[in-house]
């Protein structure tokens, strides 16, 4: 009888243990196939789950977008009840560019930290907190003129700390998507945003600001419809902004975290060693982050003076103004998620060039035909819209292809930060049109001139071909 104990025998006492499958092991054992091909099918599921979750932050943060700085509270605080009209926009604009200019300073040195830190998810979560709490305060802006500061502030305010947060969450699109797959991926997010724009605009108008008595009884005395909109905003922004804190794993690149760990103010001496090197190494980095600093100022004026000039110039109603904004966001919301694909296919600077030329035709338009009434800014408007989203997605998977690997977020900082670094731009080149020209529908040949200067500087800036 042969020993089982004996070296080199084949035999297996019955009571033997087998050795410890892994789950990818017992699962291609069950179902008969390879390891790997069970591994590859459940990494894919999973990244699929975290791609929604990612998305659904930008669902979320339709609240701050749509109905904070856009369609519903800068209506609100540029209405006569703050001010005389064309001093209150005026005020904004101003407001803005030192929002602009604080982000500008700040950014890039909170993402190079994030980075270094380990903790972008952490960060991503501080930031948009702060803004949900911005926008709960901004239901205390009675309308009346001793209101106006404070209304100012907190949306200026809530840009500065939403515009951290946004350097986080761009940060992480490389964590949820492929080389293949990142314009898909990215169109997805800005998709999401305009659809929980859609979602959240048609609860607001129905549920508060178009009923003479809301739901809960609220009304439109004191402005508390769009007040109690605001707690809605926050609500939703912090309750979408969950996931993706849930189901993406905390940022932990090695190359990054590893790094000496210094001083807030010691960070800005980091900063322009580390942009004299992007500038060695990556030159075309550089240009593409100075040439979309311009434009997507430009893209930004068109979100953030679109309600007010609607309003001032076009007659509409707020609860017009609402149901504009949600049809921009189905032209905006489906134009972005088509055009992803494209990006994958063609790479982002041909998107790029093609939508911000729509944008100047769009405005010039719009400029223009104003005295055409209210059937002019929907047409006009509308294809505003359809090329807005495009722009904002394309330029964020045009740089997210160039930047090396564990600067994501210093990188994505300095998105944020050339972008910021001429936020001034769009609202001061809007207040100065309208300052000049004496009426608000000026602004919008000062928005355009901001978009046609970025598409200017763009053409010759270097592509990096799509992976296919």
């Amino acid at each position: 009888m042969t020993d089982p104990d004996a070296p080199g025998s084949n035999e297996t006492p019955r009571n033997f243990p087998p050795s410890h499958l892994t789950p990818p092991d017992g699962a291609a054992a069950t179902i008969g196939v390879g390891t790997a091909q069970v591994t590859a099918v459940t990494e894919a599921g999973a990244r699929k789950g975290r791609i929604l979750a990612w998305g659904l932050w930008d669902w979320g943060s339709a609240a701050f977008n749509a109905v904070v700085t856009t369609f519903v509270f800068t209506v609100y605080l540029t209405s006569e009840s703050f001010g005389p009209k064309g001093t209150v926009e005026a005020q904004l604009g101003w407001a803005l560019a030192i929002a602009g200019l604080l982000i500008a300073l700040l950014a890039p040195i909170t993402g190079q930290r994030s980075d270094t830190s380990g903790r972008r998810k952490l960060w991503l979560a501080v930031n948009t907190y702060i803004v949900v709490a911005m926008t709960v305060a901004m239901f205390f802006v009675l309308p009346a003129p001793e209101y106006l500061l404070l209304g100012l502030f907190l949306v200026a305010a809530g840009n500065v700390f939403f515009e951290f947060a946004g350097v986080n969450y761009n940060a992480m699109l490389v964590q949820v998507s492929t080389p293949r797959s990142i314009g898909k991926v990215s169109g997805f997010g800005w998709g999401m945003g305009y659809v929980g724009g859609i979602v959240l605009l048609l609860i607001v108008y129905f549920g508060f600001i178009q009923p003479e008595v809301g739901l809960f009884g609220v009304t439109g005395e004191n402005g508390l419809d769009v007040r109690v909109t605001m707690l809605v905003s926050a609500l939703w922004f912090g309750l979408f902004a969950l996931p993706v804190l849930f189901a993406v794993p905390e940022y932990r690149n090695p190359a990054a975290v590893d790094r000496e760990k210094i001083g807030f103010f010691a960070s800005y001496a980091r900063l322009g060693r580390d942009i004299k090197r992007l500038w060695n190494e990556q030159r075309n980095t550089v240009w593409f982050l100075l040439a979309s600093a311009v434009f997507r100022d430009g893209l930004a004026g068109v979100f953030t003076f679109g309600g007010v000039l609607a309003a001032s110039v076009f007659g509409f109603s707020a609860g017009e103004v609402i149901i504009f904004a949600i049809a921009a966001n189905v032209v905006a919301g489906i134009s972005t998620m088509a055009v992803g694909a494209l990006d994958d296919r063609l790479g982002a600077k041909p998107v790029i060039v093609a939508a911000l030329i729509g944008l100047v035709v769009s405005g010039l338009i719009v400029f223009f035909m104003h005295d055409g009434g209210q059937i002019v800014f929907w047409t006009a408007g509308l294809a505003l819209c359809l090329f807005v989203g495009p722009a904002q997605s394309a330029s964020r998977t045009f740089l997210a292809r160039l930047i090396p690997a564990g600067r994501e977020g210093e990188v994505f900082g300095l998105y944020a930060t050339t972008g910021r670094a001429v936020s001034f731009l769009a609202p001061t080149a809007f207040a100065l049109f309208v300052t000049i020209g004496g009426a608000p529908y000026f602004g919008i040949l000062g928005i355009v001139l901001v978009i046609a200067l970025g598409l200017a500087l763009l053409i010759p800036v270097k592509a990096s071909a799509p992976t296919r």
